[in-house]
């Protein structure tokens, strides 16, 4: 895989790289305890979101990672972010995470669009053999998201994750592999003209 930092554009949405200059806009958007509430980090003070978007930007500069801002393509608004996590590059695979869309942009194509631009990402240019997706257990909303868009449930990691809280959180598994890719973007796509 050919890992560097890009921007990739849609008609609904634009995936930028995540710099500093984002921290305000993103924490502007970002206040609602709906989008933090299954995440395995505190996020909801701006010290705490502060230090995850830090946290976020050493394991881009580690090449660990690959963080983008999910911007409106009309009007190039900050509507969220996404983050390619995980990357194995032997192996060809790598997980789409730390996603979140402020709530007034779920639902929408905004999304889905980012999802359709990140996998054909991964699957056409990285070459990529396996994508992964993980969700709080309890997170129902997110694990149907996950299988409308041809996520397979591979399995739950019983007390994979401390919460901010305390509580031990069980994650769901999903992936999309190569062989699924054509049929998951055909569903996106339909998706996105409906």
């Amino acid at each position: 895989m050919t890992w560097q930092q890009i921007s990739l554009e849609g008609r609904h949405v634009v995936l930028e790289p995540l710099t500093k200059d984002d921290f305000e806009p993103l924490w502007a958007i970002a206040q609602h305890e709906s989008i933090w509430r299954y995440m395995p980090f505190a996020a909801t003070t701006y010290e705490e979101f502060a230090g995850y978007l830090h946290s976020t930007l050493r394991q881009v500069e580690r090449g660990d990672a690959m963080a983008f801002v999910t911007r409106l393509a009309s009007t190039r608004a900050v509507a969220g972010s996404t983050c390619y996590l995980a990357v194995n590059e032997y192996n060809k695979r790598l997980e789409i995470g730390a996603t979140w869309v402020t709530p007034g942009h779920q639902r929408s194509p905004v999304n889905t669009e980012a999802k359709l631009l990140q996998l054909t990402y991964a699957f056409e240019r990285l070459d990529c053999n396996r994508v992964e997706l993980k969700t709080n257990s309890l997170n129902e909303r997110s694990q149907k998201a996950i299988a409308r868009i041809g996520g397979k449930q591979e399995g739950t990691f019983r007390n994979h994750m401390v919460m901010p809280d305390g509580r031990l959180r069980h994650t769901m598994w999903f992936s999309i592999i190569r062989e699924d890719w054509p049929e998951a973007k055909a569903v996106l796509e339909a998706r996105l003209r409906d």
